[in-house]
């Protein structure tokens, strides 16, 4: 939770999108003057992220009888009617709403219906939104587009997203300088699909083109971090970019889902087995010290014992370090809920078994890191990140933000220990 004592208060389930939504929406509400209200932004992307906001919205309203509560975010998006049946929720307010300043002026002025849910499918525009920080943290998250044009088979989010859309790069470039203005040193380019950027834009630049403009443009930033990315939509800016740009981080996180061609085929990815381990090995080839992080998706339907051990040895075969697993989570609506299921105690054994993958992975990549000079971005006191997001202990405190050159001198746990 965050925001002000006395202020909007922001409960962010989710995605790195939502975070910096959650920015937007405080900012959208002290600007109307809102005393005490709770905004839960809700994530649809499991069923279990739903019902984890349900619990919560039920604890808060037992701490704060008197507080009023608005739900919005995806899963109030696709749900609405589950949210608006709660007696504990005041207001749920739809995806593209939430982001609108009048929507929470008319929430301030009591005059706001209690249910305001959009068609999402016919939002076509991603407004501009400036923010001047990014509450408790050390780098920043800015939204570069919103919404997915896929239909993956077991994926809930065009249907709380709607369909894709990006940011103009003259925003996003003043969005940058006012952040780097504040002080940050690195900032994040997020969105649903982020490397669908700009078809929908006048001159249809790329990814790879906006950012090699953000970066000359905003010549002050020192670190650029890029979230999810489809292996296969990687343009020849975004590739040069990554062979020749210090600024742009050596972490990229791949969008993967699977190492199985059939139960790729079977989820409408758009990459292969082939394309993944191809895409990171161009990348270790252009970029040395790249790491790798992934989604992994555990069990999901028609999943044999042979097609998840393609998925594990994806593991080493792409040379990936940070994993993000899930055991697969059916939601209603979607082809792949209607799909042969795998049980339920294999799809945990199997994100256990992916689990424990990636804890060797990450211990080797940690061992790697002894006695290398490496810059941290200082998170708090004396913890942060290196450029490739491992994380550090240094033998001093910094103030939040600082970036500091660091000897990397042994290791605790999965904590690199650095020396100043």
């Amino acid at each position: 939770m965050s925001g002000e004592a006395g202020g909007p208060q922001v409960v962010t389930f989710g995605c790195r999108l939502n975070a910096y939504e959650s920015e937007v929406m405080r900012d959208h509400a002290r600007a109307a003057g809102l005393g005490p209200v709770l905004i839960f932004n809700t994530c649809a992307v499991t069923s279990e992220a739903e019902r984890q906001a349900r619990q919560a919205i039920r604890k808060a309203r037992r701490e704060n009888p008197d507080t009023r509560i608005v739900v919005t975010g995806c899963a109030a998006q696709v749900n609405p009617g589950t949210f608006a049946a709660m007696p504990e929720v005041d207001q749920v307010l739809g995806n593209d709403l939430k982001l609108k300043a009048d929507s929470w002026t008319s929430f301030g002025a009591g005059q706001a219906e209690r249910v305001i849910v959009n068609d999402i499918m016919s939002v076509r525009e991603t407004a501009s939104h400036l923010i001047q920080g990014m509450e408790g943290r050390a780098r920043a998250f800015i939204q570069v587009q919103n919404g997915c044009d896929h239909r993956c088979t077991f994926c809930i989010i065009p249907y709380g997203r709607g369909n894709s859309r990006s940011v103009p790069m003259g925003e996003i470039v003043t969005q940058v300088r006012t952040l780097v203005d504040q002080g940050y040193r690195e900032v994040v380019l997020t969105g649903v699909d982020v490397t669908s950027y700009g078809p929908d834009l006048p001159g249809a630049p790329t990814l790879g083109q906006m950012i090699r403009r953000l970066l000359a443009l905003v010549p002050e930033l020192p670190r650029l971090r890029l979230s999810s990315l489809d292996p296969v939509e990687i343009d020849d800016d975004l590739w040069r970019l990554i062979a020749e740009e210090p600024r742009l981080m050596p972490h990229l996180h791949v969008s993967l889902q699977a190492g199985d061609d059939m139960v790729l085929k079977r989820m409408k990815r758009r990459h292969s087995r082939a394309d993944a381990v191809a895409f990171c090995q161009r990348a270790r080839d252009l970029r040395p010290d790249m790491v790798f992080g992934a989604d992994l998706i555990a069990g999901f339907p028609t999943e044999t014992d042979a097609m998840f051990q393609n998925t594990l040895d994806a593991v080493a075969d792409c040379g990936l370090t940070w994993l993000h697993v899930f055991p697969y989570s059916p939601r209603p609506g979607t082809p792949a809920a209607r799909m042969p299921q795998v049980d339920k105690a294999v799809r945990k054994e199997r994100a256990a078994l992916l689990r424990a993958a990636g804890e060797v992975a990450v211990r080797r990549h940690l061992a790697s890191q002894q006695g290398r000079i490496v810059t941290v971005l200082v998170e708090k006191g004396r913890v942060g990140r290196t450029e490739q997001f491992a994380e550090v202990r240094l033998d001093r405190d910094f103030a939040p933000g600082t970036l500091v050159d660091a000897r990397i001198a042994g290791l605790d746990g999965d904590m690199l220990m650095g020396c100043c």
